[in-house]
């Protein structure tokens, strides 16, 4: 796992993590998540944390508990041909944040000087509780800009969301994605009918938790079954190996 990224936690305390994001919102299962992967982080650590990095674990965390290949389908937006293909989970991760780096980040284009820094997780929580995209995008603008200028006159980091023009916008936009790779993987997917490509956006805390909660619900499963059988309790039974636990069952399905 990353640097500072701890060992995965054992079956009863993933069952705990899922539990407990069942009533959470997206970003709420994120840091859930987060905070598994780093057991031992506080929860201002894990938010102070640039996105790319958060991801960055996400990545490890799914390595760890369910491999490095990751299954993806997605349509194609033209024809709407099903594809279906792997990722590998490791070359993901390993697009390393190079956040840690340095200072702010700075953009100069055209009367604008804009530095800025790159958003953490606690930027995106905040951003996402605006109530459309256009407020959440002003939001995360003016949380992140350090300083800016216009024409060599101070523009204050609140108005820049209706006074910098689109092009400068993007210059920021790539200029983060370019220190901070692991915060947006999208892939362009050639389609084989078709042969239009498809942008598909990877959000690794949908798909982990996706995972997670299949895991979760066949676990649960498994429990009933062998305490019904064997009369064992939970903790009992979570205390099992995968391999021996499997092999129970098997004698249940044989009895």
């Amino acid at each position: 796992m990353p640097a500072g990224a701890g060992v995965p936690a054992g079956p009863a305390e993933l069952l705990a993590t899922w539990e407990a994001g069942l009533a959470q919102p997206a970003w709420g299962r994120s840091l859930l998540l987060h905070r598994a992967a780093r057991p031992g982080a506080g929860t201002d650590e894990l938010l102070s944390m640039p996105v790319g990095e958060r991801e960055a674990d996400l990545y490890a965390l799914r390595r760890a508990l369910f491999g490095e290949r990751m299954q993806v389908r997605v349509e194609c937006a033209s024809c709407g041909e099903a594809m279906e293909f792997e990722l590998d989970a490791t070359a993901l991760g390993a697009r390393a944040s190079r956040s840690a780096a340095g200072g702010p980040l700075r953009v100069e284009e055209g009367e604008w000087v804009v530095e800025f820094r790159l958003p953490t997780v606690a930027d995106l929580a905040a951003a996402g509780g605006a109530p459309d995209p256009a407020h959440a995008r002003r939001a995360l603008l003016a949380r992140c800009t350090v300083s800016a200028e216009r024409g060599g006159r101070a523009v204050a980091p609140e108005r820049l969301g209706e006074l910098l023009p689109p092009h400068v916008e993007r210059r920021l936009a790539e200029a983060a994605g370019e220190a901070d790779p692991v915060a947006d993987v999208t892939l362009d997917v050639a389609c084989p009918e078709c042969g239009e490509a498809t942008p598909a956006e990877l959000d690794i805390t949908s798909y982990l938790w996706a995972e997670l909660d299949n895991w979760a619900r066949d676990l649960l499963l498994d429990v009933h079954l062998l305490a019904t059988a064997y009369g064992w309790s939970e903790p009992e039974i979570l205390a099992l190996s995968p391999l021996r636990r499997r092999y129970y069952l098997e004698l249940c399905a044989d009895a």
